[in-house]
């Protein structure tokens, strides 16, 4: 592996926060003597100094494909580095007490990337589960949550769901009076999750319009108004409706991808 001398010197000592830091006796490769060197492990990488203010490293172990376990030697508190191959140099180091040794160990062996992996992986199947559970809980269905499906709706639905309003809808000194329609205060619940027990109470009637004089024309142009607001409500639906069918059908085009 080759690693920039200068990159490495300036991430060891920039102010990114470290994952652990302190100083451990390291014993040497060809000498078994310690020395006492100043730690500081970033992600994956351990590097050491020979003082706490030194301006760049002594040296630095990836930490890939390691393992991290406690060791025999003439030292208290040590472990060990080891890596897997014959000929793999393996590390061992010291604690000033056991606190630290067992600090050391747990950090060290969250630091490699395959660690990583592996906590990602249950984080999904956590995600996964909580998605199951959900829409169980809200809909009675097992099922993951999919793309996005519309539901049923347009002219079918709605004229089943809606009441049915009159023709001419009745008048109080020359105003529509909506709320004597039956049912037109109250929408039907369409929610998939909505008990039994939670009843809200319906919404009370808008103030009726003060008393005032109209003319006819005013009369005449305001009662036609509201004999084509019906009409003229099913006409813009007819229309966004067939528009946002012809987006939708257009985003899955994109999503699929040209046909090979």
């Amino acid at each position: 592996m080759k690693l920039n001398e200068r990159s490495l010197a300036f991430y060891a000592t920039c102010d990114s926060p470290a994952d652990n830091a302190g100083f451990l006796y390291k014993r040497g490769e060809r000498h078994t003597a310690y020395h006492r060197r100043w730690f500081v492990l970033k992600g994956n990488m351990l590097f050491y100094f020979e003082e706490r203010d030194s301006r760049e490293p002594v040296g630095v172990i990836v930490l890939e494909g390691c393992n991290v376990e406690l060791c025999e030697s003439a030292e208290s508190f040590a472990f060990a580095i080891r890596f897997g191959g014959t000929k793999s140099r393996t590390y061992v180091l010291a604690a000033e007490s056991q606190e630290a040794m067992e600090s050391w160990v747990k950090s060290l062996s969250r630091a490699s990337f395959d660690y990583m992996r592996l906590v990602v992986r249950e984080l999904e199947k956590q995600l996964q589960e909580m998605s199951r559970g959900v829409a169980g809980g809200c809909g009675g269905s097992r099922e993951l949550p999919g793309p996005w499906k519309p539901k049923p709706s347009g002219l079918e639905q709605s004229r089943d769901r809606l009441p049915a309003l009159p023709a001419i809808l009745p008048k109080e000194n020359g105003c529509a009076v909506w709320n004597n329609v039956l049912g037109a205060d109250r929408l039907p619940d369409t929610s998939g999750c909505g008990g039994d027990d939670e009843e809200e109470e319906s919404p009370r009637p808008p103030p009726v319009p003060p008393r005032r004089r109209v003319l006819n024309g005013e009369a005449a142009s305001a009662g036609a108004a509201v004999t084509e607001g019906p009409s003229t409500f099913w006409r813009l639906h007819e229309q966004y409706s067939r528009e946002v069918a012809r987006l939708r059908q257009d985003w899955q085009q994109k999503r699929r991808g040209p046909r090979p």
